[in-house]
């Protein structure tokens, strides 16, 4: 039904909600995300009963595992259950004998340059000043194992978001270079609670694993990219930040 009264045709056409919903679902998820773990009230539960240091590490897991349960699961879940045509391989969660050998060799080569980029970057008090997000004084091997674990699910979620729901539906309906530009401008919006570097950092990034996961059809590249350097930086401030300690 065409109820424009501009000359804009507002009606809905075939493949619209192909498109339509992956943004709204990721758009809602996001959100209900970032205002929950941003929320002040419920960062006092947690330094309500716990010390400091505890406080910290459970506040920031929880965290971790809200941006699995949030920006992963549950919008996809609701993905497959609107769009059904649409299975877990067309997210890019699947293992392609063909790109195998692809994705590992950029995984490799990115990895090899993220590295010494991210220790250096790491290092600046302003980097200091927010990472590692775990705020701990004492740093012994089994919180690295958590701050290691909790990152990884986090990016998971993450990415299934970003590389996956936001990504190769839109393709579909927009073609690859209107889908990246859609997926890098929401990509770099959420970086700018970070800082201007984080946020246009992310543009060029967010183009390069989006291209990535084009070719190789899955997201395992920008998921063990963006590991990767979430690690590097999280260890590498650790080290370097003067009220932390490795025990």
């Amino acid at each position: 039904m065409n109820f424009g009264t501009t000359g804009i045709d507002l009606s809905w056409q075939s493949g619209d909600l192909n498109s339509f919903y992956p943004i709204l679902i990721a758009t809602i998820g996001f959100i209900v995300y970032w205002f929950m773990a941003q929320s002040p009230k419920i960062k006092a539960k947690f330094y309500e009963s716990n010390d400091l240091d505890n406080a910290s590490i459970k506040h920031i897991l929880f965290t971790k595992y809200m941006g699995l349960l949030w920006m992963g699961i549950i919008p996809l879940i609701l993905s497959l259950l609107i769009l059904p045509q649409y299975g877990l391989a067309d997210y890019g969660l699947t293992f392609i004998p063909e790109t195998t050998l692809t994705s590992l060799a950029w995984i490799i080569g990115l990895g090899i340059l993220i590295v010494p980029i991210a220790s250096i970057s790491a290092k600046k008090p302003k980097n200091l000043e927010n990472y590692p997000q775990i705020r701990a004084k004492a740093w012994g091997t089994t919180l690295k194992v958590k701050n290691a674990l909790g990152w990884t699910i986090y990016l998971f979620g993450y990415e299934i978001l970003f590389r996956g729901i936001l990504l190769f539906p839109l393709v579909t309906e927009f073609g690859v270079w209107q889908a990246i530009a859609v997926n890098v401008a929401l990509y770099s919006a959420t970086h700018i609670p970070k800082g201007l570097d984080e946020t246009i950092g992310a543009i060029p990034l967010g183009i390069v694993l989006s291209l990535l996961t084009l070719q190789t059809g899955t997201i395992w590249i920008a998921f063990l990219v963006h590991v990767t350097m979430a690690l590097t930086n999280s260890f590498t401030a650790l080290k370097h930040h003067p009220e932390m300690k490795s025990i």
